[in-house]
């Protein structure tokens, strides 16, 4: 890797030799990157597949060992880590880790033991909630990472962020009261999870940020996948082992749970690409349009009902989602932006772009047509107006 640096430092120094002689300078060719949205693409599809997949397997074809599921990814995780680390250079970011005995025991295992228990209730929680009601609750999830950073010292109070975290709390609250097919259990799970979630981040910052050391997503589950897939040998052993049917394996398929394997390890690969090729700006907006797209695909897969009250706060909540992301005046800045584009777009004449003014803009009238309909005729189908419950159907 120094080497390779050098090299490019030498090749810098004689580019910029060569800028003072023009004429001996080649044409260089134009980059040919792939383009951002590719990776925020990419990113938004393997992880919504890895989420739809596994309630799939676990409603769908039967497969009810949520520990065992997790246990099954975390063994498959290591065992390609190990091959890329050897393979590929996706992983040399672990050359800037100072992986010692101490640093391995200190941090590694205690956060790789929260790991595993947030993926485990993650999945558990699939045996008693929708994949809907499942995303409106992971909005919390800021709350919980607020909160425990406030009780580990590592953020500092405030009245502003305190009123924010209570309108996403209050709008999950909406959207639970709402919830047709509420489980206490499922509730629970998904409360574990999230707070499982946040103690980890809360304690990568505190532990391996302490030390100078950063981990993209690859390189940490280089580190975490042995420890948590251990760790989930035990819980799968002792939680899932005294019913589970070897039938059921057949049932659900041996190349089903390998691809299933597979899409959960390529959202890792999807998250270091789309992290080292846009910001963390990005990748915020990215997880919101996630999460909205999440709720939808699963509500027309399954047909789940949704209340009006049951809208309106995942709505509020996700509202607060977005101010304790972005802040106002990014919202602002980005709703203007966006405004100046699409403004552009529409006034610019048919010689400066593809399409004539008259194509473009009868394929934006028809676009939002279409996204009217489908919301309304959506969430007014089977229950007509003025009735509690709406649904979303394919």
């Amino acid at each position: 890797m120094a080497v390779e640096m050098e090299d490019r430092d030498a090749e810098q120094g004689l580019m910029n030799d060569d800028e003072e002689k023009p004429q001996q300078q080649p044409p260089q060719p134009a980059s040919r990157g792939l383009h951002p949205l590719f990776y925020i693409a990419s990113w938004i599809f393997f992880s919504n597949s890895t989420i739809l997949f596994n309630k799939w397997l676990i409603d769908n074809r039967g497969f009810k060992y949520p520990a065992t599921l997790t246990c099954w990814h975390l063994v498959f995780a290591t065992i390609a880590t190990q091959i890329l680390a050897r393979t590929t250079s996706l992983l040399d970011g672990r050359k800037n880790v100072k992986m010692t005995g101490r640093t391995y025991l200190r941090a590694i295992v205690p956060i790789g033991l929260l790991y595993s228990a947030s993926l485990v209730c993650s999945n558990m929680v699939y045996l008693y909630l929708s994949v809907a009601f499942i995303q409106m609750l992971k909005s919390a999830a800021p709350v919980a990472v607020l909160l425990t950073g406030w009780a580990w010292g590592v953020e500092s109070p405030s009245l502003k962020r305190f009123l924010n975290v209570l309108v996403i709390v209050a709008g999950v609250a909406l959207a639970s009261v709402g919830e047709i097919n509420f489980s206490m259990i499922g509730f629970l799970y998904q409360l574990g999870g999230i707070v499982f979630e946040a103690m980890r981040l809360v304690m990568i910052q505190v532990l391996l940020s302490g030390d100078g050391q950063k981990m993209d997503p690859l390189v940490s589950l280089y580190y975490y996948a042995p420890v948590c897939a251990l760790m989930n040998i035990f819980i799968a052993g002792a939680a899932e082992a005294p019913r589970f049917d070897p039938a059921d394996l057949a049932k659900a398929g041996y190349l089903v749970l390998l691809l299933n394997a597979m899409v959960a390890f390529m959202l890792n690969v999807a998250s270091v690409f789309l992290i080292g090729k846009t910001s963390s700006l990005v990748m915020t907006l990215t997880g919101i349009l996630k999460n909205i797209l999440l709720v939808i695909v699963s509500v027309i897969i399954w047909n789940t009902s949704i209340t009006a009250l049951q809208f309106l706060g995942y709505g509020v909540a996700l509202a607060g989602l977005v101010y304790y992301s972005l802040g106002w005046e990014q919202i602002v800045n980005i709703t203007t932006g966006f405004w100046t584009w699409l403004r552009a777009v529409w006034e610019s004449p048919g010689t400066e772009s593809r399409l004539p003014p008259a194509v473009r803009r009868g394929l934006f009238t028809g676009l939002a047509v279409i996204i009217i309909v489908v919301l309304v005729s959506g969430f007014m189908y089977g229950s007509g107006y003025g009735t509690t419950v709406t649904k979303l159907s394919s």
